[in-house]
């Protein structure tokens, strides 16, 4: 009789739902679609006790042509147990032989805000938390004109709400003009997209830049601004070997116009770059930010990354001075090999500024960085 620890890995995981033996281990090499969720549980002072969920599912619109892209819908919605709440529903949609690409989303949250103030320099011992309530809907449609590149319009609008937990903050110093209670924008606006990568979800060879200028008018209250938003994104990727791959990845944001409001500034940090730093503690009308990342694909199921990249905020010219560092460690599980989809965890530091503790993050997310 065998032993359990020699028994065929397949055999030791039959006591799994099937469902959940098919999403975590099995491998499917045909181009089938897929579906994979992820608990989410923290617990914080402010919020007590938050639960829920995210959840990928991810398919191709044509499966007799090798070369169209793998689509997703990825959904994630959390509850605390303090009345706070949020929600997320987006797309990554590619037709048949890629002719087309859409994406959409529409995000709702319900959640506190930590707000530092403008600039590269804010001090942790300015923080003043604000109840903030975020509606955000975002639509792009693109056209491929020639082999990689696309062409197309992105739209969509913004309603944000903020009240002052604290009083007696920094955030009572916001002027009018910077709308401190929030207010309501639409945008629309052209986008632009090269695109040679070998895959979309897991690259290994290949680049592509993104780019599109957002047009925003304010409405309601907020009808006064007239503004814009500039985005450009390029990443590439050079194979070093069959396992191990590198890659490059920088970005750029600029606010254009006069009396923007506050949470209109970029901001730097979240889980794709810039790890490490809260989103919102560095927010000016200027952002640049850019980072490498050496990824091991330790086997078809698991892979290690090391992580490493400068950026900063700033309000008119660019310089040297004050770049922020962001490094860290990262480890993969590939729970769809064939579509190349994983669940990441990773750990970064960032800046250490006087009289504060080094910032840091811990991430938990679905699918690469970039």
């Amino acid at each position: 009789m065998l032993m359990m620890g020699l028994q065929p890995a397949s055999a030791q995981m039959r006591f799994l739902p099937k469902f959940v033996r098919k999403m975590l281990f099995e491998q499917d090499s045909s181009k089938h679609s897929s579906f994979f969720i992820l608990p989410v549980i923290s617990s914080a002072p402010e919020t007590g006790f938050e639960g829920g969920g995210s959840a990928l599912y991810s398919f191709y619109t044509d499966t007799l042509n090798e070369g169209t892209r793998v689509s997703n819908i990825f959904g994630y919605a959390t509850v605390t147990t303090k009345g706070q709440s949020r929600f997320s529903l987006s797309t990554n949609y590619w037709t048949p032989q890629n002719k087309y690409h859409y994406t959409a989303t529409i995000s709702y949250i319900n959640f506190p805000f930590d707000y530092f103030g403008t600039g590269n320099e804010t001090n942790k011992a300015n923080l003043d938390r604000l109840g903030q309530k975020r509606l955000r809907i975002n639509l792009t449609a693109e056209k491929r004109v020639s082999k990689n590149i696309y062409l197309g319009l992105a739209a969509g609008g913004l309603d944000y709400k903020f009240t002052d937990k604290e009083p007696g903050g920094i955030y009572q110093n916001l002027q009018r003009s910077e709308q401190p209670g929030g207010g309501s924008i639409l945008f629309a606006g052209p986008s632009f997209v090269f695109d040679d990568r070998n895959n979309n979800t897991y690259t290994t060879k290949g680049a592509v830049v993104t780019a599109y200028f957002n047009f925003m008018k304010g409405m309601f209250s907020n009808n006064d601004y007239r503004g814009g938003l500039f985005n450009i994104e390029y990443a590439q990727f050079f194979p070093i070997s069959k396992k191990l791959v590198l890659g490059f990845n920088a970005q750029e944001q600029s606010l254009v116009g006069a009396r923007e409001p506050f949470y209109l500034l970029p901001t730097l940090g979240n889980d794709e770059i810039m790890r490490g730093y809260y989103n919102g503690r560095f927010r000016d009308r200027n952002l640049i930010a850019a980072q490498t990342e050496l990824r091991y694909r330790i086997s078809n199921r698991f892979g290690i990354v090391g992580f490493g990249g400068a950026g900063k905020v700033f309000n008119n010219s660019f310089n040297f001075d004050g770049l922020k560092p962001s490094y860290g460690l990262g480890g993969r599980y590939f729970f769809d090999v064939e579509k190349g989809l994983s669940m990441r965890v990773d750990y970064a530091l960032g800046e250490k500024r006087p009289g504060e503790s080094r910032q840091s993050g811990l991430y938990l997310s679905l699918a690469e960085a970039f």
